[in-house]
């Protein structure tokens, strides 16, 4: 019985909710105190090469989602956001679909606790599982975005209940939230413009860092890296030629 309650009672009991829940606005502070730390390692630690600061991060990470698997009372994080949030209304979620979500964190620390902490083996691939689970948080602190919910939907088959910003109750968008054609061309024209300003970036400035090598071997194509290595090929031996006194 025991077992039972541990894996159905998750979060907490609160009048007028028939499942126990979670408090959002501290998930959401916990989402965003996490992915503000993940940025500052990746432009600190993996750009700097100080890779002490990615290890006690993922560590920490780690850590910190076994604890949430179990019991969101002690989660580091979740306090730091409870605390940030204590004047805020409460804003009250399923508590077992987040504990779902939150276990899919913790599956993707362990590989992450294995290359960079216990071993750093750093390839873009593994990075790439970082910056997924960075859009995780980002997602889930910025737009409510539960992703795991979504899963815990798809897989159990069952419908999520009390989901953040209130998405499983809505049935029909209010007026507010409706696009005319203007906006909707706006819109898309914007979503194009960051997608090609971001490709033109990778693609076309020289990296400076081990990191942006990788990101930008992933947007070109082999034709283009292999002109490039002509290319830089080509100017160093122009400059050997031109420093050469005979």
């Amino acid at each position: 019985m025991r077992l039972k309650e541990f894996l159905i009672n998750y979060g907490e009991k609160v009048p007028n909710y028939d499942v126990t829940v979670i408090n959002e606005r501290e998930a959401k502070a916990a989402a965003g105190i996490l992915f503000m730390l993940g940025m500052i390692v990746i432009f600190v630690g993996i750009g700097f090469g100080h890779i002490i600061v990615a290890r006690v991060y993922l560590a920490f990470l780690f850590i910190d989602f076994t604890i949430r698997m179990i019991t969101p009372k002690y989660s580091p994080s979740l306090l730091l956001g409870k605390f940030i949030v204590r004047d805020q209304r409460p804003e009250y979620v399923g508590g077992l679909q987040k504990r779902f979500a939150w276990t899919l964190g913790w599956l993707i620390s362990i590989p992450m606790m294995n290359w960079f902490v216990l071993h750093w083996d750093i390839t873009f691939y593994k990075v790439l599982i970082c910056i997924l689970c960075l859009s995780l948080m980002y997602l889930e602190a910025v737009f409510s975005i539960c992703i795991g919910c979504k899963i815990y939907e798809i897989l159990f088959r069952k419908k999520a209940q009390h989901c953040p910003a209130g998405v499983c109750e809505i049935k029909q968008r209010e007026p507010i939230q409706t696009f005319n054609l203007l906006q909707k061309a706006i819109a898309l024209l914007t979503f194009i413009a960051l997608v090609f300003g971001i490709y033109a970036f990778l693609a076309k400035t020289e990296s400076k860092t081990f990191f942006g090598e990788f990101l930008h071997e992933v947007v070109v194509t082999k034709n283009q890296l292999k002109k490039e290595e002509d290319d830089k090929f080509k100017k160093q031996m122009d400059n050997e030629f031109n420093d050469d006194d005979f």
